[in-house]
């Protein structure tokens, strides 16, 4: 509906698009399309919203045309505002809903990370009370690796066809439901089935970083990216300090179970959690995506952005061969290579630190010119209350990791701050090959982690920038 204020009740439509043309000296009279934005290419050129009227003067009066009713040609826009779902998240900015998606998302962060740390504590533990040889423990931590390498394109894929919501709900269902039924296992060979199946489903929640970002106005995305990561750090602390009080007394079926908590509150609470807007856009779904937007902007307490939302159908949503293309061919390797060097060097570090801890005191035997004979593979300790208030000591670096990379991170630029992690963290793990006390080892191990942790963060924000770029970066 068009509304025309007027100061005078006998001009008609045709006379004020006349006295406009004629750009006779008068009063300022706007008209607007309700509930949109709507411009005239004489509008646009001006910057305003104007028409004037000759011999108009105070007093002006609204008219309303009825719904339905045909607009004048003379007031008719041959152009409306459009916007996409970015040009929106950016007006509304980051405000109330970003912080309750953040804690949200951050909860089966949270959960991924306490699942792949009850690994450096589960290991040594069914060591000793199955009796394991030592390929068999090492088989129950490469199984959940398996399992999120073969899941993780499944997921993508879930994700692209029915959307972030759908696929990480999936996906932290499935890891809470087998995460607890692990606790129930029999036998060896059932744990380590149920535990591939628990790192099927982890390999999908990553989703939550995907969707979190899809939310994100530009300026805040790089920040509140390694800000969610502050998730990943609590979850691996929490995890320490659970089997602190949990192992002694009730052993590792309840640390098993009491670990899914977090994944049970996601689960609980994901009805809040709204689909990408930009998904439902892609896919068509316009009106949903202008609610999910809607809601964002009262929740923010911002305005609306208005206009006409454009639907962005895409046909071809990429397969894997585009990786290869010339284009894309060398960023697609070198960002393989960096993904597989910080999952390398953070997972090999995480795990191998309880062994550390119990190898006991080797440089005085190195000293003495002994030879060390080589371990029965039934041979086992189990940790200590030393080795968790270590193990406690060097998770609580990721903290420091984090913020130091926040810190540097728009400073030194992406690629730099990789590189420097890689670099101190390298030095660090060559310095544990040299005979250190275990208060050395514990501080070589704190610096390692926390580098080594900034870098994966920094590759979370490198990685969809890249990608944004086309391969140009």
């Amino acid at each position: 509906m068009y509304c025309v204020e007027s100061g005078v009740h006998g001009v008609s439509n045709s006379n004020a698009y006349r006295a406009r043309q004629r750009g006779q000296s008068a009063k300022v009279v706007k008209f607007r399309r309700t509930g949109e934005s709507a411009r005239s290419e004489d509008d646009t050129a001006s910057g305003e919203h104007e028409v004037q009227i000759e011999g108009v003067r105070a007093g002006l009066e609204a008219v309303e045309l009825d719904d339905g009713a045909a607009v004048p040609k003379e007031f008719a826009n041959p152009t409306d505002d459009t916007f996409m779902v970015e040009d929106a998240v950016e007006a509304i900015g980051f405000g109330k809903f970003q912080w309750k998606l953040s804690v949200l998302t951050g909860l089966a962060w949270m959960a991924d990370a306490m699942e792949m740390m009850i690994l450096s504590i589960l290991a040594p533990q069914l060591h000793c009370e199955w009796r394991l040889p030592s390929w068999q423990v090492a088989l129950l931590t490469s199984v959940v690796f398996v399992g999120m390498m073969s899941s993780s394109t499944l997921w993508g894929n879930i994700s692209d066809q029915y959307g972030r919501k759908t696929g990480l709900k999936i996906s932290v269902l499935w890891t809470l439901y087998y995460g607890i039924l692990s606790a129930f296992a029999p036998v060896y060979s059932w744990i380590l089935v149920l535990r591939g199946l628990v790192g099927f489903g982890i390999g999908g929640v990553p989703q939550s970083v995907t969707l979190y970002a899809e939310f994100l106005p530009m300026k805040a995305r790089a920040k509140c990216i390694l800000l969610i990561e502050v998730f990943w750090a609590i979850g691996t602390v929490f995890e320490v300090v659970l089997a602190v009080f949990v192992m002694p007394s009730l052993g590792w079926r309840w640390l098993l179970i009491l670990s899914a908590v977090p994944l049970l509150l996601f689960a609980v609470l994901c009805f809040w959690l709204p689909e990408s807007a930009r998904y439902d856009v892609l896919s068509g779904n316009q009106e949903k995506a202008i609610a999910t937007l809607k809601r964002i902007a009262t929740e923010n307490g911002a305005p609306m952005p208005l206009g006409k939302l454009i639907i962005s159908r895409q046909e071809d949503r990429g397969k894997m061969r585009d990786l290869f293309t010339p284009h894309f061919r060398w960023t697609t390797l070198l960002l393989w290579f960096i993904w597989f060097s910080n999952a390398f060097s953070y997972y090999g570090l995480v795990l191998l630190t309880t062994e550390l801890f119990q190898a006991g005191d080797v440089c005085s035997i190195s000293s003495r010119k002994k030879a060390v004979e080589a371990k029965c593979s039934l041979a086992c300790e189990y940790l200590s209350e030393e080795d968790y208030m270590d193990l406690l000591w060097t998770t609580l670096s990721e903290f420091p990791g984090v913020l130091v990379t926040l810190w540097i991170i728009d400073r030194l630029g992406r690629k730099k701050t990789m590189a420097l992690c890689f670099v101190i963290f390298s030095l660090c793990s060559l310095l544990l090959f040299i005979c250190v006390g275990r208060n050395m080892l514990t501080l070589l191990l704190f610096i390692a982690r926390a580098f080594i942790s900034g870098g994966f963060q920094a590759a979370y924000v490198y990685t969809p920038e890249m990608g944004s770029k086309g391969g140009r970066g």
